[in-house]
This record gives structure tokens, C-alpha cells and sequence, in this order.
């Protein structure tokens, strides 16, 4: 594996890396590039609005950057603007003129159901004359909850409980959260009435799948009642959910979501402020200024945390064979899946670290995987780092790796290690980095 300051040295550099990234994705630095109010216009993406010509402005921010949009927002416009901000913690300021909620993550909680009354509420005063700001990113699913067809609050949290544990991709698991909700998958435009729109997204989800961003409570929906009954019969999913749900898919009875013809989106327009790619290009950016030969590849979005952590790794020892020994750099955004069958501590990117690890002891390969939102799962860890010597520390302390890896308690470890990595909630969200080093 070579000296082991070697190994140290390179636990360091990616750590280095994912922060250059997590700087770039600033709440703040998103909104200094797409966000901005001179002469009385404000100016979101590439749209202008004059705020003087509408009888109330109001925002709604929801997701894990829910508070931080709320406030680049406010520091620009002032008081010009009144809203609800729901996060999954407390605001650590409060802007004048917006109410504020914490909700439940991953699973909604009683926060999650008044944060979505205040602001159905808020959005059923709203006119024709009238601009609704929505600041969406990613958790906000949970966060914002509220559901339909008089289903009682247990059975859908119960419903959500299967459906993060069942390992089916995101995008799906958001399909069926919208058909049960009152305000997922576009019903939040609806109940905006004929007010103008304008979403503003933190994106968590591929771009080219954005109404699955926080199950899309402001767009089309490109899910349908049938890929929700699909869904769920692919994963086994039917003998999991609670009886009143079971009876909606067996009676085939949940009610559709707007699509792009409802009058909800006439009105509307949409802007990513943030996405995966910039936090991929700054980490490349700065494994480049450190001497990696750097590439990328994101092809396995998606997959299962080991196809992934084989895939990846493969690809990273044929590129340091291609360019003969030099130092090299994989980098790989996106989410993995992993489905949960242990109690322990951890989350997908502390698997996929700790996978890596069984694969690559001995070697000169350090790995680090980690969520943009400073959170992993159920664990107070973003994610981790793990590289040749990882299995031997490990078992030098008592630990049997494989047994770990089988409970699903990837946390308890490299918390011993050393090697997780804790930022607390960073207030963004662009999903995860997978970065992979070879010398």
C-alpha cells in the first residue's frame, strides 16, 4: 500500500477536495451568480420582476436550504417580501415578515404538517395580481408534508418509513409520496390559484428529472398514478405499507397529479440555482490545482452502492494504468442506493466507503463519499473516507468490517477510525461526491 503518511496524506486531500466543493455550493454563492434586485426589479435566472406591480410578494422556502434561501432572499429584497421558511432546524436568524417551521427528516413529522398548513394557507389568500417565490430544494419531501385522500398522518409516515428503507432510486419513491400528498407533485402550484410563479431550485435530483426535486410540489408531474402501482409491485413494496394504503393501490383508487396542461402552470416559471455539476466541476477543479489527473464520471446515478463501488474502482486502476502511474482522481456525483437491512448507525455514503475498503486494502487508493447536506442517513456524519490500511486499523481495534457492513453500523467505526466525516447540516443540498484517489 506504501508508507502509511502516504495513505494519511491522501485522507487529507480528499477531505480537502469535498470542502473546496461544499464552498462552491454555497447558499450564497448561488444566489450572487443567479439572484439579484437593483431599481426595483428583481432578477432570477434570466426573468425580471418589477416587485411594485404585484399587491403581495410572498416566499416560500422549503428543503435542508430552506432557512439560508430564506435569508439571501430577505438580505436582498428587505422587507419587500413575506413568507414560510421550513427546515430541518431552527433558523439561526429570522428574517422580518417570515414564519418558520422545523419538520421532520427522513421521515415528516407534526413541524412537517404545520409548516404545509401555513403555507397552503398563505397561498389560498393569494390574487391574480399577486408573485409567489419558491425556494425549493432537496429533503423537502419530508419537511412539508401533508396528506390526501383523508389518510391519517400515521399511515403515511408509515408509508414513508418503507419507502426510504426499500432501496428503490429516489425519483420513484418521490412518485408515490406525490400521489399522497396534498401538496406534492404540483398541487402546491395549484393551490397558488392564478398568482405568477417563480420556482428557484437547490437541486438534489438529476436536472433532467427536477419534479421529482422535493417530490415537486411547483411542477408538472411526469409520474403517474400507474408507475406509482409499477413501483411498488418492482420493490415488494404492497406488504409493507399500512392497511389504508394497500386498499388505495389493490383499489387502484390514488387521484392523479397535475400535469403540464393544468392551468396551475401557466403562469409559472423555473430556475436551478444550484445542482450536482458545480459541486462535480469545483471538486474537479481543485484535485487539479493539487495535481490529480482528474475525471469524471457519473454513469452510475442511481445504481446500488456496490455495482457503484465496483464500477468506480475499476475504472480508477484502468485510468492510473492509461496514464502510467500518475497520480489520478475519479470523481462521481449523484447518489447510490443501498437497501437497509441491519439496525446500526450510518448512511449510503459510509457503506459505499466501507465497501470500498474490503476492495482496496493494501493498495494506493483512498476513497471518500459524502452528502453535500453534511448529513448520511441516520448518522451525524456526512460520510467518510476509507483507504488501504482501513481494513487492518479497523480489525486492529476489534472490529470485523464484514459484520459492520451487514448491520448497516458503518458509523460507529470510522467514528473510532478517525475517518468520518462530520460538518453538521451545511444548508445546501446537491446530493452526494464520490472521489476516488490512486498514486
Amino acid at each position: 500500500m506504501g508508507p502509511p503518511d502516504k495513505a494519511a496524506e491522501a485522507r487529507g486531500a480528499l477531505r480537502r477536495i469535498f470542502q473546496c466543493a461544499l464552498e462552491e455550493c454555497s447558499i450564497e454563492k448561488a444566489f450572487a451568480r443567479k439572484v439579484a434586485y437593483e431599481g426595483g426589479a428583481l432578477r432570477i435566472g434570466d426573468d425580471l420582476y418589477a416587485l411594485a406591480d404585484y399587491d403581495r410578494v410572498l416566499a416560500i422556502s422549503l428543503g435542508k436550504a430552506a432557512h439560508a434561501m430564506a435569508a439571501a432572499l430577505a438580505a436582498r429584497v428587505g422587507g419587500l417580501v413575506r413568507g414560510v421558511s421550513a427546515g430541518p432546524t431552527e433558523a439561526a436568524a429570522m428574517a422580518p415578515g417570515f414564519e418558520y417551521f422545523r419538520g421532520g427528516h427522513p421521515l415528516p413529522d407534526a413541524g412537517s404538517l404545520r409548516a404545509a398548513e401555513a403555507i397552503l394557507r398563505a397561498l389560498h389568500a393569494l390574487t391574480a395580481q399577486s408573485l409567489v417565490i419558491f425556494l425549493i430544494s432537496g429533503g423537502g419531501s419530508a419537511l412539508v408534508e401533508k396528506p390526501v385522500l383523508d389518510l391519517s398522518w400515521d399511515d403515511l409516515t408509515a408509508t414513508y418509513r418503507a419507502l426510504v428503507h426499500s432501496g428503490a432510486p429516489i425519483a420513484e419513491i418521490n412518485a408515490i409520496r406525490k400521489h399522497l400528498s396534498a401538496i406534492k407533485g404540483g398541487r402546491m402550484a395549484r393551490a397558488a390559484g392564478e398568482a405568477r410563479q417563480v420556482s428557484a431550485f437547490v437541486a438534489d435530483v438529476p436536472e433532467d428529472k427536477l419534479d421529482a426535486l422535493a417530490s415537486g410540489p411547483t411542477m408538472p408531474d411526469t409520474t403517474t398514478v400507474d408507475d406509482c402501482y409499477r413501483i411498488a409491485a418492482r420493490h415488494g413494496l404492497l406488504p409493507q405499507f399500512p392497511e389504508t394504503v394497500r386498499r388505495l393501490f389493490a383499489q387502484r383508487a390514488l387521484e392523479e397529479t397535475p400535469k403540464a396542461d393544468d392551468p396551475a402552470f401557466v403562469c409559472s416559471r423555473w430556475w436551478v440555482l444550484l445542482s450536482n455539476a458545480i459541486a462535480v466541476r469545483a471538486a474537479a477543479g481543485a484535485a487539479g490545482n493539487d495535481g490529480w489527473a482528474v475525471e469524471v464520471d457519473n454513469s452510475c446515478d442511481d445504481w446500488d452502492y456496490a455495482a457503484a463501488a465496483d464500477h468506480l474502482l475499476d475504472k480508477l486502476r484502468k485510468l492510473k494504468q492509461r496514464r502510467l502511474g500518475e497520480p489520478v482522481c475519479l470523481i462521481s456525483g449523484g447518489e447510490v442506493t443501498v437497501r437497509v437491512t441491519g439496525g446500526g448507525v450510518g448512511g449510503r455514503n459510509q457503506q459505499f466507503a466501507l465497501y470500498c475498503a474490503a476492495r482496496i486494502a493494501e493498495e494506493r487508493v483512498a476513497v471518500l463519499s459524502a452528502g453535500t447536506d453534511g448529513i448520511d442517513g441516520n448518522s451525524p456524519a456526512a460520510g467518510a473516507v476509507a483507504d488501504g490500511s482501513t481494513l487492518a486499523r479497523a480489525r486492529s481495534l476489534g472490529s470485523e468490517p464484514e459484520r459492520v457492513l451487514a448491520r448497516f453500523d458503518a458509523y460507529p467505526l470510522f467514528a473510532r477510525l478517525g475517518d468520518a466525516i462530520i460538518t453538521g447540516p451545511t444548508g445546501t443540498n446537491v446530493r452526494d461526491l464520490r472521489i476516488l484517489l490512486a498514486w
